[in-house]
């Protein structure tokens, strides 16, 4: 397996078309996997929003209130409230937001990112990532796509690459019924391929201003297995949000 990224992509803007550049600019095969990072498909489908655009309500109030007595810092409530205008659900509200997106990601403050945002104060994640996945396939030469973000995860320092949508492969390739080393069959064994290959192409991108949106799969395959486009957790059966849901915090920052 191979990875590389699309060289001397421009600043992405609102309406730009990301196919077309990338084919501009890389030969794809048509079973390449082209991820791209959901930074660059927000910006071409304006996605990009100043502070003054979210008036706080009075919970947003409330929150930015007391996250800037827990950290010692001032907090925007315009961005408490964007953070609640694009959220389903405020699992955590301290001592970070933690939010369900309308897509079923998981993240702190909706994900919204307010870095490389130099036409404005907040960059939101794609509203529908799989249906911009898709949309970004049908112009290029390769039969898979995938749209990425970094976020953090439970009991680990710091952040990874992630898959938000994917198109043309499944989410998940299922090892159960088969057999490992010893013949004895797998039972439990679900391998979430759309994160894992986000997570190599995040090594390869890189971050800060040297950052490269968009790197090419070459040399992977899926393989003979059964597959699944379960990707985001069912709430039902999410019992670390359940418990997340009844947990209050009490500490200070360190």
């Amino acid at each position: 397996m191979e990875l590389f990224a699309v060289p001397d992509l421009p600043e992405i803007r609102e309406g730009d078309d990301l196919a077309a550049l990338i084919r501009e600019r890389v030969d794809l095969r048509e079973d390449d996997v082209v991820c791209v990072a959901s930074t660059v498909v927000s910006k071409a489908e304006g996605r990009l929003f100043d502070l003054e655009e979210f008036p706080p309500s009075p919970r947003a109030n409330e929150l930015a209130t007391r996250l800037g007595e827990l950290t010692g810092e001032e907090k925007d409530p315009r961005f408490a409230q964007a953070v609640l205008e694009e959220s389903t659900e405020l699992i955590m509200e301290a001592p970070f937001l933690l939010t369900a997106t309308r897509f079923g990601h998981v993240g702190v403050n909706a994900g919204i990112d307010r870095s490389n945002v130099a036409d404005g104060d907040l960059l939101l994640l794609p509203k529908r990532p799989t249906e911009s996945a898709e949309r970004i396939r049908a112009g290029l030469d390769a039969d898979r796509v995938i749209v990425t973000d970094t976020c953090g995860r439970p009991f680990r320092h710091g952040q990874r690459g992630v898959a938000l949508g994917w198109a043309g492969l499944p989410a998940s390739r299922d090892w159960r019924g088969e057999r490992d080393r010893d013949g004895r069959e797998l039972g439990v064994t679900v391998q979430n391929v759309i994160d894992e290959l986000a997570s190599a192409a995040n090594l390869v991108a890189g971050e800060g201003d040297g950052g490269t949106p968009v790197v090419v799969v070459r040399g992977w395959s899926f393989g003979d297995h059964a597959g699944s486009d379960a990707h985001f957790r069912e709430v039902d059966g999410d019992y670390v949000r359940q418990a997340l849901r009844e947990w209050r915090y009490t500490g200070g920052i360190h």
